[in-house]
């Protein structure tokens, strides 16, 4: 796998492992054909997914983000009487 000076070949290199001048240069050799794009795509999508789309761990998360979300939208609903009753109140 390594060459004998120690060095990786570049297309057998991961993405976070390159430095930025080398990532145009991977592209072109790690993505030759229509198929191998279609597949990145679908890998890209499937660790997407299993990361935020289908989270098996249970915890206080997702209940807490739920109820921040319903904080928020119920304050926007009410902010013109909110508004209305602060104006009133001081004038």
């Amino acid at each position: 796998m390594a060459k004998a000076g120690g060095q990786v070949p570049l297309v057998q290199r991961r993405l976070l492992d390159l430095k930025l001048v080398e990532v145009p240069n991977w592209t072109l050799r790690r993505l030759v054909s229509p198929k191998a794009i279609f597949c990145a795509m679908c890998k890209g999508h499937d660790n997407y997914y299993k990361k935020y789309i289908d989270v098996k761990k249970g915890g206080i998360g997702g209940v807490a983000m739920f109820l921040m979300g319903y904080v928020v939208i119920s304050y926007i609903w009410s902010y013109s009487h909110i508004k209305h009753d602060r104006w009133r109140k001081h004038h």
